[in-house]
């Protein structure tokens, strides 16, 4: 490990670990004695790395890193070299790294990036290195790459690129091309005539090594072999001023190679086997030379007949292939042929059907009930919520599943209910009353009986109850189903929803706030374990999917605890249902309904949750002003005695409280653009959990080491 300071900030930082990147299959989870462990969190540790704003030398290899690397590396405006090479990182370059307008060399050698190599690389106009070698990148090679004029280095080699590799010769600058062990399938395009090392083998390239090769004079290192060349290798490759190795092996290279051939001065090395050459060997690859290693066996030569083939086979593999050729194209002609025919007659039986369906629609329009529009105010259309899906790795433990939650029949709900009698009661909140159930295999649910203040048509509830349903997360409360009533005069729209969620047994945070049941009050480390998880639930609900999930009802009410105190959020999204009545009235311009004000601000609510947790919540019952003034008397010592509950005093280390202190603040600034995000909140939150669980590891060391004096 090394750190470089300049101007009293860290511009370099460089650690090396031992962790090689090196397994048979990795499937995107932490792997023991490779990866870090399973509790890593990529997206933490990027956001502490972004602190370091004057960075400017990034080197983390071989530390079994893993996961999708977050978008926010580009927090690191100053960086001018990245490498990352040798860990598990996976999924796609992030398109934000192209806002690092400084960096010239970067390097992800050795991950399991598996999208496609990135067309945006040449936003970074100071580019002179570029390594992604040992990944699983797919797709085209980038023609935007042909314009970083800056680039010496291109290294894409062991990936599965394929296609066609555009015409390089732009490149004024570069020296290095290795783009082995792809699927690259295109004739050899024109190559810059700077370029000192070529690295092209174990593709598919075809057709005839370009002419313009020979005008390649500071080439010193040429690799074609492996691939489906043919033809006869041009004279003058042979003889370039500065080549010393150049490899044609196991190619469909044909022809003679003239007496007169002439080999340049640093020519050590030269391999030609497993081709179709035929003739004599010229002179200047006589293997009798000291100081030059040829390898011709696997040809049609004249010499060695040991390991050659004799001529005929040459010429008939060469025959057959013209054979090929002429056969390839009569069955292109006929599968075209064959096509045309297909097409003709599957045009002649949708035009039948579309008649068909035409006149059965017509009848249709008449017998029909008409569907009553919604004439929403909220911008989500009906076809934007049907293909609602997870966006974000962001929130790495949520996920979308495929399938949409149950539809319970009305019977089943009022006999889990007993009817939705007063002894299944639970509470009132402002959305509707919840009834505890029972279903018939024995399974406890809560069931929230939801009254709609405007109709609805059930189609298009129906979608949004099985967006919510698909959500999953372990710090969200699960929504199993649903029961739309659509009873009444008009059986297409629906006024009257229950929502079957699963039971959570062991109360609210609120009430495990509270001294009147001091057996169930939670210490300090407890609580940050309950605000981690629902930030990381809110946190999912913001980034994880479209439409995304703002004003979720955050407040210590809300949050539930299992009997393994486990945080999980409930009331969420209840926005994607019920917009208009949360929305205030918008007069004038209409974008104004879109405002969030600050009441439904998620961080603001979430402030007031921090609160709570900080103060307890019978201080949280004298009001929002008289709170917002007492939270000046977090500055002193005393004054932290006066407002904070004891509880916390007497569990907590001041270290970790200031950093809840300092993050509520923020989160409860009466300007918006100065609350933080929920994904600095979270790390807040992480970070001042990992410094109380240091000092409660240290406080445990002290008391062992005094009990055991004499």
């Amino acid at each position: 490990m090394s750190i470089t300071c300049q101007n009293n900030s860290v511009s370099e930082l460089k650690i090396m670990g031992d962790k090689l990147g090196k397994v048979s299959e990795f499937y995107g989870s932490a792997v023991p004695n490779q990866t870090l462990s399973k509790s890593f969190s990529i997206d933490s540790f990027v956001t502490t790395l972004t602190r370091l704003t004057s960075l400017r030398v990034l080197g983390l290899v071989s530390l079994g890193i893993w996961g999708p690397l977050p978008d926010k590396i580009h927090r690191l405006y100053s960086l001018e070299v990245l490498d990352m090479s040798s860990n598990f990182m996976f999924g796609s370059i992030p398109p934000q790294i192209s806002r690092l307008v400084k960096l010239h060399t970067l390097i992800f050698d050795g991950n399991f990036f598996n999208d496609t190599v990135p067309d945006w690389l040449d936003s970074l106009t100071n580019l002179t290195v570029l390594s992604l070698k040992n990944n699983r990148l797919k797709g085209q090679f980038p023609s935007s790459i042909c314009r970083i004029m800056t680039l010496t280095g291109i290294a894409l080699s062991h990936n599965e690129l394929s296609g066609n590799l555009p015409d390089m010769s732009t490149l004024s600058g570069l020296h290095l091309l290795d783009l082995r062990e792809n699927h690259l399938d295109s004739e050899l395009p024109s190559l810059p005539k700077g370029l000192t090392t070529g690295l092209l083998s174990k593709n598919s390239f075809s057709g005839k090594i370009p002419e313009q090769f020979g005008e390649l004079y500071q080439l010193q290192h040429l690799d074609l072999s492996n691939n489906f060349l043919t033809g006869t290798p041009p004279d003058v490759l042979f003889s370039l001023p500065n080549i010393s190795y150049l490899n044609l092996a196991s190619n469909k290279l044909s022809g003679l190679l003239p007496n007169h051939l002439s080999c340049g001065d640093e020519l050590g090395f030269v391999d030609i086997s497993s081709n179709r050459l035929v003739g004599r060997l010229p002179s200047c690859l006589d293997t009798t030379s000291n100081n030059r290693i040829v390898k011709f066996g696997g040809n049609c030569l004249s010499i060695d007949t040991q390991h050659q083939h004799p001529e005929s086979y040459c010429k008939e593999a060469n025959m057959e292939k013209g054979r090929s050729r002429g056969e390839a194209i009569g069955v292109l002609v006929g599968v075209i042929g064959g096509s045309v025919i297909i097409m003709v007659l599957l045009a002649l039986g949708l035009i039948i059907l579309c008649r068909r369906y035409r006149s059965r629609g017509c009848m249709e329009q008449h017998t029909s009930p008409k569907i009553v529009q919604d004439n929403s105010t909220s911008g989500i259309s009906s076809e934007f919520l049907a293909n609602a899906r997870i966006i974000s790795q962001a929130a790495k433990l949520g996920s979308q599943g495929s399938i949409a939650g149950r539809v319970f029949p009305l019977e089943e709900l009022e006999e889990a209910t007993n009817n939705f009698n007063q002894s299944s009661f639970l509470g009132e909140g402002s959305i509707g009353k919840l009834y505890k159930g029972r279903l018939e295999n024995g399974t406890y649910v809560a069931v929230r009986s939801l009254t709609l203040l405007r109709k609805y048509s059930i189609r298009n509830l129906k979608m949004r109850l099985d967006l919510l349903s698909k959500l999953r997360h372990p710090h969200l409360v699960s929504l199993l189903g649903h029961c739309i009533d659509g009873s009444g005069q008009d059986e297409s729209t629906a006024s009257r929803v229950f929502l079957v969620y699963e039971y959570v047994p062991n109360g609210n945070f609120r009430a495990h706030l509270s001294e009147s049941c001091p057996e169930n009050v939670l210490k300090w480390s407890d609580r940050l374990a309950v605000l981690i998880g629902v930030a990381k639930a809110v946190h999912f609900l913001h980034t994880g999917v479209i439409p995304v999930c703002f004003s979720n009802r955050l407040k210590t009410n809300n949050i539930l605890l299992d009997e393994h105190r486990i945080a999980k959020l409930s009331d969420y999204g209840m926005s994607i249902i019920t917009e208009e009545i949360e929305k205030p009235e918008a007069k004038g311009d209409s974008s104004k309904s879109w405002h969030i004000t600050k009441s439904e601000d998620d961080v603001y609510n979430f402030g007031f949750i921090l609160l709570e947790s900080l103060v307890g919540p019978i201080v949280s019952g004298k009001g929002e002003a008289f709170l917002l003034n007492e939270m000046a008397s977090f500055g002193s010592q005393d004054g932290r005695r006066r407002i904070v509950d004891p509880i916390v005093l007497t569990t907590c280390s001041q270290e970790s409280l200031s950093i809840v202190i300092s993050i509520t603040k923020k989160c409860t600034s009466p300007e918006s653009s100065s609350r933080p995000s929920f994904e600095d909140v979270l790390w807040n939150l992480q970070y001042a959990a990992q410094v109380q669980a240091t000092a409660d590891a240290d406080q445990k060391s002290d008391a062992t080491s005094q009990n055991s004096q004499p």
